[in-house]
């Protein structure tokens, strides 16, 4: 037989070069992007014009291919890391688990069952036990599992709720979620197969906070009917105001009405690193699953969602499947394989970066962090008060704040208000210095800064409030017909 050649390989050398210019790209980036431009434009003609071709039948040099991809897909990609990046939720990451991310994908190592990774299983393990115990879950019977992110976090919590209390059988099952409840958890509850009708969504109150009251006469009205209430979504830390709803009475309806009590932490999970977050997320222990986003508020590079359970059985009860060719690895009841807590069978190795963050950082360092972000926003928050130019249109609440440009010395209509604060987004993410989107309260167009990034400064958003207003000035001049 001819010897095979297309063995998809570099040498030695090459290799050792190549990884070496990646790592040197890697921490150049870390090292220069406050320096950068936050924000990347670019049409599908351009990018198209860019990279669109055939697949190339030849290769070419690996070098050159990396130089290409530097200089044109780097460079066109938002940096979700950079200090002035303020909207969605930013991603600050850090170095020890972007290098955790490439040993885990060096080594390809499989981390779905117990055999062919032990070490990969047990650290998942103990950092999902680490997590247990942060969010004051039980040690021994609760659980978690590792995902690519928070959307796959709630799906999965809710097909466990599904199984759990309803069976086979869930034509007559309600689930009760907020207006402010983010969206992976409509898709997740239509990617189930649930119906419209199926589906309460609850208003909020002036504080965007689950309206209880509503939510009782919700469950009563469907149990009348002859309906099964099943589960509750609640939000610890809503993306648009960071608000938390009133967790310990949630978690008093759900055990009164045997519902799932299930809460979103995606976003604001984290913040209970802190004493002020903490004391927000009060009752979130009493959750039967919970949400977090590790490569949010922890700092992990993406992918990188949790979802934690009281019961871990429930996880396995719910997706444990016996297929044959999986039947000589399924070792003893203690050795998890995580693809039977799971929708994945193929997993990556996610615990590690989160694991060697935490080792090489301590937790408190983690604290610190978390803590400085949300002393930032409510400094940001006083200093917009102490303003005649800005409305706090909702306080800052775990590292997030929105405000709008409303100067006191002029009467300008909400219209005319929300055409000006649109206007200063538009323009700043225009500018690329500073990614700064807007969302709707109360029907009011205003803009939102998320401040999780460690590296965020002061003078970062004072700059960016600075910019703002000058983008505000030049609106005023249009609406007073002087341009």
């Amino acid at each position: 037989m001819k010897k095979n050649t297309a063995r998809l390989e570099l040498s030695k050398e090459e290799m050792q070069k190549y990884g070496y210019q990646i790592v040197d790209a890697i921490v150049e980036h870390h090292h220069t992007q406050h320096q950068k431009f936050p924000v990347a434009w670019g049409s599908r003609e351009e990018m198209d014009n860019l990279f669109l071709e055939e697949a190339p039948e030849a290769g070419m040099e690996a070098s050159k291919v990396l130089d290409f991809v530097l200089e044109k897909v780097m460079t066109n990609s938002a940096n979700m890391a950079h200090p002035r990046s303020f909207s969605f939720v930013p991603g600050p990451s850090n170095y020890v688990s972007v290098m955790a991310d490439a040993l885990a994908t060096g080594y390809n190592i499989f981390s779905g069952g117990w055999s062919a990774s032990p070490a990969a299983a047990e650290l998942e393990i103990v950092t999902i036990q680490w997590l247990l115990k942060i969010f004051g879950f039980p040690g021994k019977k609760g659980g978690g599992i590792f995902t690519s992110g928070g959307s796959m976090a709630n799906l999965t919590a809710m097909v466990t709720a599904r199984r759990i209390k309803c069976g086979d059988d869930f034509s007559k099952a309600v689930i009760y979620l907020s207006d402010q409840a983010h969206s992976s958890n409509i898709k997740a509850i239509h990617v189930l197969g649930f119906k419209k009708e199926q589906i309460r969504i609850i208003p909020t109150d002036n504080e965007f906070k689950f309206a209880v009251n509503k939510l009782k006469n919700c469950i009563a009205k469907d149990r009348l009917e002859g309906l099964q209430p099943f589960c509750l979504i609640a939000s610890a830390g809503t993306t648009n105001t960071g608000t938390v709803d009133p967790l310990s009475e949630l978690a008093k309806i759900c055990k009164k009405e045997d519902i799932w009590f299930h809460i979103d932490g995606a976003y604001g999970g984290a913040a209970i690193l802190s004493a002020k977050g903490k004391q927000l997320l009060k009752g979130i222990e009493k959750a039967d699953s919970l949400t977090v986003d590790p490569h949010k508020w922890f700092y992990q590079p993406y992918e990188m969602g949790c979802l934690l359970v009281r019961n871990h059985k429930n996880l396995s009860h719910t997706f444990t499947e016996k297929p044959e060719y999986l039947r000589d690895i399924e070792g003893n009841t203690s050795e998890i394989n995580f693809y039977d807590h799971g929708i994945q069978l193929t997993r990556r190795f996610r615990a590690l970066k989160f694991y060697m963050s935490l080792k090489t950082f301590g937790l408190k360092e983690f604290r610190d962090a978390v803590t400085y972000n949300i002393d930032l926003a409510e400094e940001v928050e006083n200093l917009l008060r102490g303003s005649k130019s800005w409305e706090v249109v909702f306080p800052a609440t775990l590292a997030v704040i929105n405000f709008r440009y409303n100067p006191i010395q002029q009467n300008y209509k909400e219209k005319e208000l929300d055409e000006i604060n649109q206007y200063i987004s538009k323009h700043v993410v225009d500018s690329r210095k500073a990614l700064l989107v807007t969302t709707l309260l109360h029907g009011q167009v205003v803009l939102r800064m998320c401040l999780i990034n460690p590296r965020t400064s002061l003078e970062d958003v004072t700059e960016t409030l600075d910019l703002c207003k000058k983008f505000a000035l030049e609106k005023e001049e249009l609406i007073a017909g002087k341009v």
